[in-house]
């Protein structure tokens, strides 16, 4: 029908045989648009517009009443249905069916998750915070106190005694064997003998042995030309240069007996320079002993000219007591204006007797002084005189032999 209409208005407007210029004309126009017919379109009948009511979080009381009698004049309105999420489940016969719950696994599985969080949050409450591993444990004085006065090992009779400072441990030794040394009134003659200096009476030549021990004394010594390393009575002995610091001891620390004092290694009589001295024997040993691989730089003043060849012969080491010993390091130093002679540094680690000397006789030169200015991290001060000491930090003994005191 539509078809059939529009066929015949084009029909009647190519009938007027007009130009598209006069066509759009508004009499020309009107009266063609009079004679064309009347065309309506059948449509569909349009649905009810739909009538939302919705509303967003909680409203006044007032607000509520109105919607009330609102909801009750006009009951023609449909009342608004309850919004729910649907859920597509597949049912025991296998077909899909459409819910306004969630099924029943989902819900198990929420309840699960919300009492096993609950129970990691008390677990979390309850455990306390555990402490590093490296941090070492604090104990107060009182605590380490009646640590060692009830649970201390006891230790060998002549380690005692040296701790003591009554003598060396070899020392120690020989008077327990020859009868000088009692335990609780009985006399004793084994020095493996486990003693407690707190608990057991220990007397060395009719002297009773304080049930204190002395503390650990650490010193740094500059060792003059022409002293040894003795513990004997010498005079010479590089201990004499402690006599001015044990005359203030007892008034300084009064009531503590006067430790025994040792050097850590040896130098030569002719050998100037860094040397430690202590009374901790665990310390001095570790400290000696050729395993822990100190370093050991000495500088030697040479009478002579010093070449290549020298170099050479020096950093290929030698025999000293058996043994083919190799520096760590030879070199040169420049010459100075106040000094005619070559100078070398030498760095060893074997710290066998008289190993400098070997290596600098051995390269064909001929030594004029030998000085030792540095022992592992810690270098000789430059402001401290010939035969002055200066006390020990516990810096300046983890700067002199961090590692070693570490892996002990």
């Amino acid at each position: 029908m539509a078809a059939v209409a529009v066929a015949g208005a084009a029909g009647v407007i190519s009938s007027f045989r007009v130009s598209p210029s006069t066509l759009f004309t508004s009499s020309t126009f009107n009266r063609t648009l009079k004679r064309l017919p009347f065309i309506i379109r059948a449509s569909a009948p349009s649905p009810p517009p739909i009538d939302f009511n919705i509303s967003f979080g909680v409203g006044t009381k007032d607000e509520t009443l109105k919607s009330d009698k609102t909801l009750k004049k006009d009951s023609s309105r449909p009342l608004p249905t309850q919004l729910f999420i649907p859920w597509i489940v597949r049912g025991e016969d296998g077909k899909l069916t459409l819910q306004s719950t969630p099924p029943a696994r989902i819900l198990h599985a929420l309840a699960e998750s919300k009492t096993s969080s609950a129970a990691s949050a008390k677990k979390k409450k309850k455990e306390p915070k555990k402490k590093e591993a490296s941090e070492p444990p604090k104990h107060s004085k009182a605590a380490r106190r009646f640590y060692n006065e009830n649970f201390r090992e006891p230790q060998r009779l002549s380690k005692v005694l040296a701790s003591a400072g009554v003598a060396s441990r070899r020392s120690s030794e020989e008077l327990i064997f020859e009868g000088k040394v009692t335990v609780n009134g009985s006399v004793c003659k084994s020095p493996q003998t486990r003693v407690d200096l707190l608990k057991d009476t220990i007397y060395v030549n009719g002297n009773r042995l304080s049930k204190k021990l002395p503390p650990k004394l650490y010193f740094a010594l500059n060792k003059p030309k022409g002293y040894i390393c003795s513990s004997g009575d010498e005079p010479k002995s590089v201990l004499s240069l402690f006599d001015d610091y044990w005359k203030s001891w007892n008034r300084i620390n009064p009531g503590l007996p006067k430790p025994r004092l040792f050097t850590v290694g040896r130098l030569d009589v002719a050998t100037t320079g860094l040397i430690i001295v202590t009374n901790d024997g665990d310390f001095a040993q570790r400290l000696a002993h050729p395993s822990s691989k100190l370093s050991r730089e000495y500088i030697a003043t040479i009478e002579g000219s010093v070449n290549r060849r020298h170099l050479i012969a020096i950093s290929e080491g030698t025999l000293v007591e058996g043994i083919h010993c190799t520096p760590d390091s030879v070199e040169l130093l420049p010459s100075q204006p106040d000094m005619t002679r070559n100078r070398l540094r030498i760095v060893v680690h074997e710290g066998r007797n008289h190993e400098v000397r070997e290596l600098v006789k051995h390269a064909g030169l001929q030594l004029h002084s030998l000085k030792r200015v540095r022992l592992g991290g810690f270098r000789l001060p430059s402001d401290l005189g010939l035969g002055k000491h200066v006390e020990l930090k516990q810096s300046d003994l983890k700067t002199l032999a961090g590692k070693i005191l570490q892996n002990a």
